[in-house]
């Protein structure tokens, strides 16, 4: 094995931590040290634009699977819902971390007034973490909220929720989205809970969504290992600190996509999540863009059929219409590649 393993990602704050994280799991398993080599892809120098308008997500991934062809890295770190369901030919998901939460979360703006905290329209006594329900939440942003996020997924689901919010794109580091938050260019952000919790803004969680109102995107939450699949000395450091409760997750959540013909990309919720030991129960919806149409669907079965699994609920979601929604979303927006989930 080689005297150091070269690990590409990304230089945000997220990815820099998921990096950190493979790093010492590597090294608590006795692989060889890495060296962390921040790649500056696409979707970061396209900062200002909407993800949508410049390509998806892919754009987060397309430099650091180039520097795996190149042979400059040899693993690169992922969240793993930005990764395309179908890889490029020569590469491998070697090995997935354990899941942290994967739920969306909503994040209401807290400004000091008097003795209290305003969260959002509503009047607090504490953080605003403290909401149990959609109810409580949905009575804080009241009518028309200012609501950041980038995701047609997060917005399709949510205009169902709450028709009369305002939905605007928002981008950068989690810092950053939050300080816009509390000077008020928004009144709530939507955010993945995985994110919050692992850079230590979990306290600013309002309410993380229940699956039955926003089913979060596939792989939320889960950090993915990338090598070469003709690299097995890698191949097999990396296979060594996987999760496997977490590999079926992803295995059934990409399968369901896959099924429904879509990349990344797609607006197309989907959760895997273990029942007991062996059983594997997965939901997942198909919305479209105005909110108006949606198919939901549910399938469980044992856990080493995941990928079946998933493929089978995908077929499910299609007999039951997801075929036509996701038609009228490329008719509207163009090749469905370009879609942010």
């Amino acid at each position: 094995m080689a005297q150091e393993l070269r690990l590409g990602t990304r230089g945000s704050q997220l990815a820099l931590w998921q990096a950190h994280a493979v790093e010492a799991r590597l090294a608590a398993s006795g692989a060889p040290p890495c060296r962390i080599v921040v790649i500056k892809t696409s979707g970061d120098r396209l900062q200002e634009a909407p993800l949508a308008d410049v390509g998806g997500k892919r754009l987060f991934v397309k430099e650091l699977e180039d520097a795996l062809f190149r042979r400059e890295i040899d693993l690169a770190v992922h969240s793993s819902k930005d990764m395309p369901v179908v890889l490029p030919d020569g590469l491998v998901i070697a090995g997935v971390l354990p899941r942290e939460d994967p739920l969306d979360a909503i994040v209401l703006r807290v400004v000091a007034h008097g003795s209290w905290l305003m969260a959002g329209r509503k009047a607090i006594s504490h953080q605003p973490s403290a909401m149990t329900n959609v109810d409580d939440l949905l009575a804080a942003l009241g009518q028309s909220p200012s609501i950041g996020t980038s995701s047609v997924r997060r917005i399709a689901q949510l205009t169902r929720l709450v028709p009369g919010a305002r939905f605007t794109p928002i981008r950068g580091n989690l810092d950053t989205r939050l300080r816009k938050l509390d000077e008020g260019q928004h009144d709530a952000l939507v955010l993945a809970a995985a994110g919050l919790r692992r850079l230590g803004f979990g306290s600013r969680i309002t309410l993380a969504l229940p699956a039955a109102e926003c089913v979060p995107a596939p792989g939320q939450g889960i950090v993915a290992v990338e090598t070469r699949a003709d690299d097995e000395a890698t191949r097999s450091a990396v296979e060594r600190i996987g999760d496997t409760d977490a590999a079926a997750a992803l295995a059934a959540e990409r399968s369901v996509v896959e099924a429904l013909g879509g990349g990344c990309q797609t607006p197309v919720g989907a959760l895997a999540e273990l029942r007991g030991d062996d059983v594997l129960e997965i939901v997942a919806v198909v919305v479209a863009l105005d909110g108006n149409e949606a198919v939901r669907g549910h399938i469980a079965g044992p856990r080493e059929a995941a990928a079946s699994l998933g493929k089978r609920l995908g077929a499910q979601l299609i007999a039951d219409g997801a075929a036509e929604i996701l038609a009228g979303v490329r008719r509207k927006e163009g090749p469905v590649a370009g879609i942010q989930p």
